[in-house]
């Protein structure tokens, strides 16, 4: 199996945490990371907020490639809305040669209203811009040139200069969580999902398959396996993992209803995001008690000893079949000695089994 470090650079849960401390603290656990046999380090991207603030990964990945030479780089994700696409190309087009052909690419359109409103945006507009922008930076990685007549993109021909080193297989992602989104990276083509530990696997596990059916149906081949990302706890006990689990993953979800405003009602508005209203409308309907939302994000993430994750990641794979594992360890106030352990302790003990995981043996579980 394929398992990556994720890093989120937050200061929710955290008091009188600065900015620099988080980033000193994030890269430092990156770098136990990259020399404990993880394959790939990932980040997201965030603007404006506690939440998460890396506003440029693929600026942070650049420097990460030179720190870590033994080691892929990866984005997730691009919000492609908030970018221009051939500037987009441009700089994945570079990065690819700076690290020797080890970026992995990972596209995404956003869901924060507060950040939409930053760059003076619509959130209506975001499955529009999405669509067109990554099918133009897909086509171009692929062919050295972009050009556009789409609604919103008027792009004439250009070359990529320098030009793409060379075809990106297998090495192409993008966050899909609705069906819209789906369906949309189904029709891309040969990109694997990215999907985020806060439900129940047995949930995920239909708009997964949906997702292998329509890749199928439109190119003829199996979809590449998703790429999960885990928010993990892990402890010498379960006892100790539960407790702070249900404390760290806790807060992690009480900030992840803050920033994308699970309690308002805008979605209902907003095109492209139905998918979302039904969330936002369960939260208001329980009063803003988020202890539901709580212990179904424990029921997803991985949490105690490393026996009990790898039984837990084990049960996943039942579910849905093959996947890459993308783990992050600081969020939602985790002190940091909590986070070092707990990636250290990962990397020891179940780091090495997850090596030994065969796509195929995932294949044959998830069809019996």
């Amino acid at each position: 199996m394929d398992v990556g470090f994720f890093m989120i650079f937050t200061s929710y849960g955290w008091e009188n945490c600065s900015d620099k401390q988080v980033w000193d603290e994030d890269l430092r656990l990156c770098e136990i990371a990259a020399d404990s046999g993880f394959d790939c380090v990932w980040s997201t991207e965030h603007h404006f907020e506690d939440y998460s603030f890396c506003p440029d990964n693929l600026q942070l990945m650049t420097h990460l490639a030179a720190k870590h030479p033994h080691i892929d780089v990866g984005t997730a994700a691009v919000i492609l809305p908030w970018h221009d696409p051939l500037r987009v190309a441009e700089q994945v087009a570079m990065l690819d040669y700076l690290s020797n052909g080890r970026l992995r690419f990972g596209m995404g359109r956003g869901l924060a209203r507060r950040e939409f409103e930053g760059f003076r945006l619509s959130m209506d507009e975001s499955r529009a811009r999405f669509d067109e922008s990554s099918r133009m930076i897909k086509k171009a990685l692929e062919t050295g040139y972009m050009e556009s007549d789409g609604p919103i993109y008027k792009q004439p021909r250009v070359a990529i200069r320098p030009a793409p080193p060379g075809p990106m297989d297998g090495r192409l992602y993008s966050v899909a969580t609705s069906e819209e989104s789906v369906d949309s990276v189904a029709q891309l083509g040969d990109v694997r999902m990215i999907m985020f530990a806060d439900r129940p696997w047995e949930m995920r596990a239909p708009v997964i398959n949906k997702g292998r059916e329509l890749h199928q149906q439109y190119h003829g081949r199996p979809a590449p396996a998703p790429m999960l990302t885990d928010f993990a706890i892990c402890t010498p006990t379960d006892a100790q993992g539960e407790e702070w689990a249900r404390q760290y993953q806790g807060v992690f979800t009480e900030s992840n209803f803050y920033h994308y405003e699970f309690l308002g009602e805008h979605f209902a508005s907003v095109k492209g995001y139905g998918g979302y209203q039904q969330k936002a409308e369960f939260a208001r309907k329980t009063g803003g008690d988020l202890t539901g939302a709580v212990d179904n994000f424990m029921k997803a993430a991985s949490w105690g000893s490393p026996d009990r994750i790898l039984r837990q990641l084990e049960e996943r794979r039942r579910i849905v079949g093959d996947f890459e594992l993308n783990v992050s360890f600081r969020f939602g106030g985790t002190p940091m000695e909590v986070s070092e352990a707990g990636l250290r302790l990962f990397a020891k003990e179940v780091l090495p089994v997850l090596k030994t995981w065969k796509a195929e043996d995932a294949a044959a579980t998830a069809a019996e």
